[in-house]
């Protein structure tokens, strides 16, 4: 699992999934991350680590500089601000005219293994505030597992 990301999003969710999964970690810059219990916790495990970009997608992962070898991963969670930024997903054909993805629910119409959340309404409701964002997130989860138990 790849989590994307250099703030307090990317952070607080790698935190609370560390204990279950074995993500690794890819910044652009650390910034200035709130400090919240499980982060603290995450960072004194030393699972706060910074890394440059990857250089691109690969079909089962990514290759992190040129001349390195692609590291499987087998999920990614991009955490990386609060405009819609969702170019790199062009490559999958996803992107319908008014810059959004075509959704039922969470999941992506055109790519099945694709969810998003915290992108505003067409997300979820509210899902692009604090508040509306854990709800989205839980029922996005609850979405995930079923679509990964018949699968």
């Amino acid at each position: 699992m790849l989590i994307i990301g250099g703030g307090n999003s990317g952070a607080q969710i790698l935190a609370e999934i560390a204990p279950v999964a074995q993500p690794k970690r890819s910044y652009d810059l650390l910034g200035s991350i709130v400090m919240v219990e499980p982060v603290r916790r995450a960072r004194d495990l030393g699972l706060l680590t910074s890394r440059r970009p990857f250089a691109r997608f690969t079909e089962n992962g990514v290759v992190w500089t040129e001349g390195e070898r692609p590291e499987p991963i087998d999920a990614v969670i991009w955490c990386t601000g609060f405009r819609s930024a969702l170019d790199y997903l062009r490559p999958l054909g996803v992107i319908e005219t008014k810059g959004r993805v075509k959704v039922s629910g969470n999941r992506s119409v055109k790519e099945p293994f694709l969810w998003l959340v915290g992108y505003g309404n067409w997300t979820g409701f509210a899902s692009a505030t604090l508040i509306g964002v854990g709800r989205t997130a839980r029922a996005t989860v609850t979405e995930i597992q079923n679509a990964l138990s018949t699968n």
